[in-house]
């Protein structure tokens, strides 16, 4: 009887990591590319979003909170709605690394799609071809000018 518990125990573990590697439930936006989900932080992986406190340059130069509306903008596109994220790791800062969906569509596409993002550290090259397309559509931060949020981080440490 305690060869059958120890292999269930076995199996169970072996199995478990698909559970371990995924978290689902409300998601509260931390800033257009990192959400909060049961205490969780989640970076979203292979985008770069504007930081809350960055701004940008609409079509006639003027300044506007182009971090701020990332969040928002992702926080309208959630709308509450139940998030699903897929971890691929933690970075530096302790948070999981995440694929993350709503509603079955990937959070990541659709911030590069509506220009809220740019593509980062996508080995794969799959957002590249959004990317072009809010470029030229000029949607989001592609409406005017920009520092990428990489440069910005550099040159405004916290």
């Amino acid at each position: 009887m305690n060869r059958f518990f120890a292999i269930a125990a076995l199996c169970c573990t072996v199995a478990s990591p698909g559970f371990a590697n995924s978290i689902t439930g409300q998601a509260k936006v931390i800033d257009g590319d990192t959400l909060e989900i049961n205490g969780e932080r989640i970076r979203l992986v292979s985008v770069d979003a504007p930081e809350s406190r960055q701004s940008c340059l609409d079509p006639r130069d003027r300044v506007w909170p182009c971090g701020q509306h990332a969040a928002l903008a992702l926080s309208d596109m959630l709308r509450g709605r139940p998030v699903a994220c897929l971890s691929e790791g933690r970075d530096q800062y302790r948070r999981i690394l995440g694929q993350c969906s709503v509603g079955g569509m990937s959070i990541s596409a659709w911030l590069i799609e509506n220009g809220w993002a740019v593509p980062y550290n996508d080995h794969k090259g799959r957002h590249y071809p959004a990317a072009r397309r809010a470029e030229v559509a000029q949607r989001g931060i592609w409406a005017g000018s920009f520092e990428r949020p990489n440069d910005w981080r550099r040159r405004n440490p916290e």
